[in-house]
């Protein structure tokens, strides 16, 4: 168990950063900053939004964001009861039943007329029906047979030969980066970069302002980085932006074969 408000202002102010430079980089309005960091949980709006801006808080700071929200779930969401059943909506009541048993009645008698009706029409004389293509005692006369035509013979087909497939034609192979750009195109973006892994030499760390790049090289190692605003990064390898940033701050791998998610 551990606090959950007090370790994020910690974590904050031990990077130097103030409310107002995260919620520029996140997207999170200060009142809410300030409610995370003093477990004020009243003041935000509802308990989807808490956990969601708990993760991104979190995570922004470089903290482990799941470990965040098994923390408030355990003590502070709330745990829904079984929802109340009601009784069956709309029963006939006994007034409607009794109205309902003379129209039955009346639908019965008139369909046991009808019936009748019906039998005495298909009973009555001269409504059998007489036999097709002629009157009676008149002997119908039978076609001539056509004389049948001899089948002619039909030239047998000749075997097709099966076409070789042409074999697909290989792949090319992905160009190999040796440089890239990280570039803060829409806004600030904090960034923690470091040679390899997470464990690697530390290139930089901070905030890269809106339109600032920073150059890796990526001859020797990878590059590992930590970034809190991906929506506001591009990674750039010859002027084109390196597809696989993800939605949510998070580790990535940047190596000669392109984004990768890392540990």
């Amino acid at each position: 168990m551990f606090e959950i408000g007090p370790s994020l202002q910690e974590a904050r102010t031990r990077r130097g950063l103030s409310q107002a430079d995260v919620q520029k980089a996140i997207r999170i309005r200060e009142r809410y900053l300030t409610a995370l960091e003093e477990e004020k949980w009243g003041l935000l709006p509802g308990e989807a939004y808490t956990k969601g801006f708990l993760r991104t808080y979190a995570e922004f700071l470089g903290l482990n964001g799941n470990l965040y929200i098994d923390e408030y779930n355990s003590r502070y969401a709330h745990h829904e009861e079984e929802p109340f059943v009601p009784e069956p909506v709309g029963r006939v009541s006994t007034q409607s039943v009794g109205l309902l048993r003379p129209l039955a009645a009346i639908a019965a008698i008139v369909a046991a007329v009808a019936a009748v009706a019906a039998w005495q029409l298909r009973s009555s004389p001269g409504t059998a029906n007489k036999p097709a293509g002629g009157t009676a005692g008149t002997a119908v006369s039978k076609p001539a047979a056509k004389p049948t035509a001899k089948p002619t013979a039909k030239p047998t087909a000749k075997p097709t030969t099966a076409k070789p497939t042409a074999k697909p034609a290989a792949k090319p192979a992905a160009p190999v980066l040796r440089r890239a750009v990280l570039r803060a195109t829409r806004g600030r973006v904090w960034l923690q970069v470091r040679v390899g892994n997470a464990n690697g030499k530390v290139l930089f760390e901070g905030i890269l302002e809106q339109g600032k790049t920073l150059p890796v090289s990526l001859t020797s190692s990878a590059i590992w980085f930590r970034v809190g605003a991906p929506w506001n990064l591009d990674v750039l390898a010859g002027g084109h932006p390196l597809p696989g940033l993800p939605a949510q701050p998070r580790n990535m791998l940047l190596s000669q074969h392109g984004l990768s998610p890392a540990a």
